[in-house]
């Protein structure tokens, strides 16, 4: 690995995997909406041992912001061989029985729509540099403990997007690795940073994912669980 974008990267498990990989020698893209954020998240990943690291702004909301992402990408960092898409948001604000057709819009365009706009412009240098696409999703089956329509919607369509892709390039004889990963229950602001029995925090669930990256091509086309998800009733 030399160059890898994170989205969703200035903080949660985002952050956790800026730090694990730019300590482990990799050139660390840091996708974030707030500069001002992103800044001090530079900051400390300087302050921990991450040398190379650099801000790229972008808003996963909007597609304008998301094709200007790319043009960045593509000009200043042609060596990138890694993409991360990992920023998401929950839709939880809204009870699932009052959403709107707005509301889901605006969660498919975060978690969803941005992802495949973001991935499909950076596909060439990837594909040049021989590179792998993580996305970062969840089982979608029914579970009462985490029962969100709008994101566990927008994550099938990620699933579904992954294992296309993963397929796409294969039957292609393209040269990139494409899965999914599923952290498991992590301590993020995602789910308001509950810490229940069970859950981890991003660091630890950022040192297990770290070898599944650096052997991307071992793992095209999985759907890897870094902790199983907790279903009612276990």
């Amino acid at each position: 690995m030399k160059t890898a974008f994170i989205t969703g990267a200035n903080k949660g498990i985002g952050y956790a995997l800026a730090k694990i990989l730019g300590q482990h020698g990799v050139h660390v893209l840091l996708g974030v909406r707030n500069f001002s954020r992103g800044s001090q998240a530079v900051a400390t990943l300087q302050a921990a041992g991450v040398r190379a690291v650099d801000l790229v702004q972008i808003d996963m909301a909007a597609p304008t912001a998301i094709e200007t992402a790319i043009g960045q990408i593509c000009a200043e960092y042609g060596d990138l061989d890694l993409l991360i898409n990992n920023v998401g948001t929950s839709g939880r604000e809204v009870a699932n029985r009052e959403l709107t057709v707005a509301d889901l819009q605006a969660t498919l365009q975060v978690n969803f729509l941005g992802v495949y706009q973001l991935t499909r412009g950076l596909l060439p240098v990837i594909t040049e540099n021989q590179g792998t696409i993580v996305n970062i999703t969840m089982p979608t089956d029914a579970n009462p403990i985490w029962n969100p329509l709008a994101y566990k919607s927008s994550k099938a369509a990620l699933n579904v997007f992954t294992d296309s892709l993963a397929i796409d390039m294969k039957q292609g004889k393209l040269p990139v690795s494409v899965f999914g990963i599923h952290p498991g229950p992590t301590t993020t602001d995602l789910n308001d940073n509950a810490d229940y029995p069970g859950f981890h925090q991003p660091d630890d669930v950022a040192a297990k994912i770290l070898p599944y990256l650096e052997n991307g091509s071992q793992h095209a086309g999985e759907f890897v669980e870094i902790y199983p998800q907790i279903r009612g009733g276990e």
